[in-house]
């Protein structure tokens, strides 16, 4: 499946979950997004979108200098 990274790191809310909508509207059903993000509602943010929109994923995974590393999986109906 294709995979794409979009590096927001640097950006506060609500730009990292507006623009990760964005992406992952582009996307074909079941491709990856995977999403690098510093703001502290992020984690609350990703996952919210996740669940409103039927995606998989939004598990933050700790990045080494800060912030994390989300993985979200499109969905396959449209949302």
């Amino acid at each position: 499946m294709a995979e794409e990274v979009l590096d927001l790191r640097g950006l506060k809310c609500p730009l990292p979950v507006l623009r990760s909508r964005k992406a992952l509207a582009a996307l074909r059903p079941g491709a990856t997004l995977i999403v690098l993000a510093d703001d502290p509602l992020a984690p609350l943010d990703l996952a919210h979108l996740c669940r409103s929109e039927d995606h998989e994923g939004a598990s933050p995974e700790p990045l080494a200098g800060g912030g994390w590393r989300f993985h979200i999986r499109k969905s396959a109906a449209p949302a």
